[in-house]
């Protein structure tokens, strides 16, 4: 299916992307050889390489091109890494003591696919998986891949309205979900937008408020109007359903669309970043590459992911580099929990961590950190948010983790755009975000003119390359405003380029808040306020925290005669909007710092804000 008219216009950088070949003859020739033709590894050789470096004293760079781009599709490269490295673990899944080679992780991969299409699902339809990290969300994700469905990544957090809107938006079809988890009643919430599920035929919902959905898919039990995930695998297992399975891949091709995740890009609503397989592909080989994962003994290359699986850093950094060099990726808990972080190093030997700056201020502060067993460590990989210079450091000594880098990107470029290479200075990873990743160009201008900045001085960052998404799901407007005709992406994050073309990130041109990892949109928390009936005005701002990197503050003005206090409006909150939006802060304000104009000028409120609250 189309992304939509108008998203597919945007084009593509493509050049380099190999012909198709025929599957028994790159087999035969050997994966990485035939896949990979003239491609060369990023090593340290390639640092001096004139490609990475900023050209004419301006803030330009364009990555090296040595490396090919793949043109092939998930499901392809699956398969491949089975062939060749049948016995080698995939995947651990602590919590659900599931154990998987690529063997055994293809073979439950494609049952699961050719089961989707026997239920009638086919290339293009739309499944959100709404849920904690698991086995079933790796298997769907691979399975979706597999049969050319769309993969949507809800937010587990998600509450009614949060759901219902992901859902319209992209006209989902099917939906997977468990029945609970902590105190998040998935079955629940989906009957408060869905009440006809509890009386509807497995697999043929008819719903008023969400006409596209009709197939409801349950993890882990029976509930009324479900499917259960474990019949569908197994049906798919029969030789029939497994044709059509083959069938269906013939009409694949790399360039189709396979995951909608959830971004503010800008401003306002989350929009339906749509990434294709040739997105996804190539961001995952480029950072296993630059990670050097290739030249990695197996024992070296056990990947402990603490982070969702429904962000990108997940999804592509996780499931889709083990996909792409035959690592192991081991998930240590459902959310993410330090501890047990702790204990997934400790027992299963990790030697590569990812995670959030937050996530590693908590894994550190555990209490009997000095406890577990860290020999294993060598590296691991920072992104998500801004990382402190003195954490950066922390973490590669406390952690042993020598090869640590920082990884920057946007969902939207699915993800990586900048990383440093393992062999980079601590200076180097403590100060930027690295340097820009193969076949990808980054230019930083002015906000105002547009015109390239000099090296050092702070811009807008603009992004070119593979890694562009192909838009927003349905929304072409929205799309040509962040991918101009010139197929720049605009980042709306504020950078520095030196003269080695280290990039670092000074701030943000929009309003985002980053807790924790987690992008927070203040438009959206505001309108969300202005609808309680005693407020007349918020403005909802971040302020600093040390240990989340950002905190949500809001910022009130009741209406004339009406009193709150800040626990009520917390309460207001529960059960309506996911609980990492719930702002720590609430501050009851009668007046907002303005411009002669009249504009509320936010970081004026912030700093006054952190003053107050004495941060």
């Amino acid at each position: 299916m189309a992304v939509c008219s108008g998203m597919l216009r945007l084009g593509r950088l493509c050049a380099g992307s190999p012909r198709a070949l025929g599957a028994r003859a790159i087999f035969s020739r050997g994966w990485r050889e035939a896949i990979l033709q003239g491609v060369r590894s990023v090593s340290s050789g390639d640092l001096d390489d004139d490609n990475l470096l900023p050209i004419g004293g301006l803030s330009y760079v364009q990555g090296n091109t040595r490396m090919r781009l793949i043109g092939k599709t998930v499901g392809w490269c699956l398969d491949a890494t089975a062939q060749r490295l049948p016995d080698r673990e995939a995947l651990v899944v602590i919590q659900e003591n599931v154990r998987l080679t690529f063997a055994q992780l293809k073979e439950e991969v494609d049952k699961a696919a050719s089961g989707l299409l026997s239920i009638g699902l086919r290339k293009g339809d739309r499944l959100g998986m709404w849920g904690p990290n698991s086995y079933a969300w790796v298997l769907i994700q691979l399975a979706t891949a597999q049969a050319g469905i769309i993969l949507v990544s809800v937010n587990p957090a998600y509450q009614a309205a949060e759901l219902e809107y992901a859902l319209k938006k992209v006209g989902c079809k099917a939906l997977v979900f468990p029945r609970q988890f902590k105190t998040q009643n998935y079955y629940d919430i989906l009957k408060q937008i869905c009440p006809e599920l509890e009386w509807a035929q497995p697999g043929a919902l008819k719903s008023q408020r969400l006409p596209d959905l009709t197939t409801l898919i349950s993890i882990d039990e029976p509930l009324p109007g479900t499917l259960l995930l474990k019949e569908v695998v197994e049906a798919g297992s029969s030789e029939q359903h497994m044709a059509q399975l083959r069938y269906a891949q013939q009409f694949l091709s790399c360039h189709d669309p396979i995951n909608i995740q959830f971004t503010s890009g800008t401003t306002g609503t989350p929009k339906g970043a749509t990434l294709s397989h040739y997105n996804i592909v190539n961001n995952s080989n480029m950072i296993g590459e630059r990670l050097k994962m290739h030249l990695k003994k197996p024992e070296k290359i056990r990947m402990v992911l603490p982070c969702p699986l429904y962000h990108c850093l997940g999804s592509v950094g996780g499931t889709m580099v083990s996909v792409m060099h035959g690592t192991t990726l081991i998930l240590s808990s459902p959310s993410f929990n330090g501890k047990m972080v702790l204990e997934a190093i400790s027992k299963e030997k990790g030697s590569f961590l990812y995670g959030t700056p937050t996530m590693y201020v908590d894994i550190l502060n555990q209490a009997d950190f000095s406890s577990y067993d860290i020999s294993a460590m060598c590296g691991g990989v920072i992104a998500g948010s801004p990382a402190p210079p003195e954490l950066v450091r922390v973490i590669m000594n406390k952690l042993n983790m020598k090869e640590l880098v920082i990884a920057y990107g946007t969902t939207e470029n699915s993800p990586v755009t900048f990383m440093h290479f393992p062999e980079d200075t601590v200076e180097q990873k403590a100060e930027s975000v690295g340097r820009v990743m193969p076949h990808t160009e980054a230019q930083i201008v002015s906000t105002e003119t547009s015109a390239l900045m000099e090296l050092n001085k702070p811009g807008e960052l603009w992004i070119r390359g593979y890694c562009v998404m192909l838009g927003y799901w349905g929304e072409p407007q929205k799309t040509e405003e962040a991918v101009g005709q010139d197929k720049w992406y605009r980042t709306g994050d504020i950078a520095m380029m030196d003269e080695e073309g280290f990039c670092k990130i000074v701030g943000r041109s929009k309003d985002l808040i980053i807790r924790g990892g987690e992008n927070i949109y203040p438009a959206e928390l505001e309108d969300f306020f202005h609808k309680h009936p005693q407020v007349q005005e918020v403005q909802v701002v971040g302020v600093k925290d040390d240990r989340m990197g950002e905190e949500i503050c809001a910022c009130i003005r009741l209406k004339s005669g009406e009193k709150a206090t800040p626990e009520e409006i917390k309460a207001y909150c529960k059960g309506k909007i996911s609980h990492f939006k719930i702002p720590r802060y609430i501050v009851f304000v009668n007046q907002y710092p303005l411009t002669i104009s009249g504009k509320i000028q936010k970081f004026k409120l912030r700093k006054e804000m952190e003053q107050l609250l004495k941060l």
